[in-house]
């Protein structure tokens, strides 16, 4: 049976523009749009700090409380799980008593309000640290339809166990966004998407492009698998407005930096297969991770078999083609687009939890489909 989904809409629109692929806001009307936003994820940077603090506090908590935890991370929080550290369930998280509610004080007696890490000597506001900006491409590697609804997105594919926890709040009301559709979309351990597995005859010996916007990129590889759905799912927000995905760490390609796409639906129609089609799309964006994480993620198996890893080597946050990265801190530069990393365990290779939180227009409706 088809399922429709649908969420009410909360508040009027803060501005009406269609946003095409990559489009900078350009007219008076898409740039006050684009602050609007950028304004009110501002004055929610403090219930987005305690949203995912909170999140982080939990999860701290049971890996160093030695309780069992929950089997691969979304399992019921009755399954054994060997002990194994792994994200707790939605009823841990939330739970009361689980955290503490509100500001926390420190030693000194000092206040903190604290937007992403748990820092007991942190005293000022880190307004922006865990907020996604709006709106930049889609890229050409998304598929219109085949996006299986999925937390375990990775399926056979080898790599560095990555958790994501990507929390949802609406701008117009500083509060989570529960029953919305976050879709995401990342390259393998060698920088291949799902279906994109060569580029096109003529252009196997392309070079890629010298300076400009576009310099480092290569033409994109066409579909020519339409099977592969490796790496590319998406999960409905909870009551909280959290959704949580298992992956592994995103490879590089030509010109890109590593980065995870993401789309949040508020509207989709389920099909009986376990995909879905889009209906009200609210929001594009990239996630990046920091350079340094980056770099030694590049020492291990199979990340070291990247097939331009000594030809043209990966590219850097800061020199991410198409301006993409840069985009990604939005026009007035205060929002980061970056995960917050933690080990799973003790050293690296026992994998990661990320953790960031958008901040969208929940009643906003764009046009943001690839055109390229």
């Amino acid at each position: 049976m088809v399922r429709t989904h649908s969420l009410a809409l909360i508040i009027g629109l803060v501005g009406v523009a269609s946003v095409s692929a990559h489009q900078e806001p350009k007219t008076d009307a898409e740039i006050e749009t684009q602050r609007a936003l950028q304004r009110a994820a501002y004055y929610c940077a403090p219930a987005v700090g305690e949203f995912t603090a909170a999140r982080k506090r939990a999860w701290q908590q049971q890996v160093l409380s030695g309780l069992p935890l929950n089997q691969a991370a979304f399992a019921p929080a009755s399954i054994p799980s060997a002990g194994n550290p792994s994200l707790p369930t939605n009823e841990d998280l939330f739970n009361s008593g689980t955290y503490p509610s509100g500001s926390q004080t420190t030693p000194q007696g000092k206040q903190e309000i604290l937007a992403c890490d748990v820092i007991e000597e942190e005293t000022e506001m880190q307004n922006n640290s865990c907020v996604l900006t709006p709106i930049v491409t889609e890229g050409p590697y998304y598929h219109n339809s085949g996006h299986p609804i999925r937390q375990n997105i990775a399926e056979y594919q080898i790599g560095l166990l990555t958790y994501l926890d990507i929390g949802v709040i609406d701008v117009n009301t500083c509060k989570p966004l529960p029953n919305v559709l976050v879709d995401i979309w990342q390259a393998n351990a060698t920088g291949h998407y799902a279906g994109h597995p060569e580029p096109a005859p003529h252009l196997v010996n392309e070079q890629p492009q010298v300076g400009g916007k576009r310099s480092g990129l290569l033409s994109a590889f066409p579909r020519t698998n339409f099977h592969e759905q490796w790496l590319r799912g998406a999960w409905q927000t909870d009551s909280h407005g959290v959704a949580r995905f298992t992956t592994i760490f995103p490879g590089y390609y030509t010109g890109r930096a590593t980065h995870v796409h993401a789309k949040v639906f508020t509207s989709w129609t389920e099909n009986p297969n376990g995909t879905f089609d889009g209906g009200k799309l609210a929001h594009v964006g990239q996630f990046f991770f920091e350079d340094d994480l980056n770099m030694q993620v590049d020492k291990m198996y199979p990340y070291v078999e990247n097939p331009i890893r000594d030809i043209r080597g990966r590219t850097r946050n800061w020199r991410d083609s198409l301006n993409i990265f840069e985009d990604s801190h939005g026009p007035e530069g205060e929002y980061n687009p970056i995960f917050k990393m933690h080990l799973l365990g003790g050293v690296i290779n026992q994998g990661l939890v990320g953790f960031i939180t958008m901040g969208i227009n929940g009643s906003y409706e764009m046009d943001n489909w690839w055109k390229g």
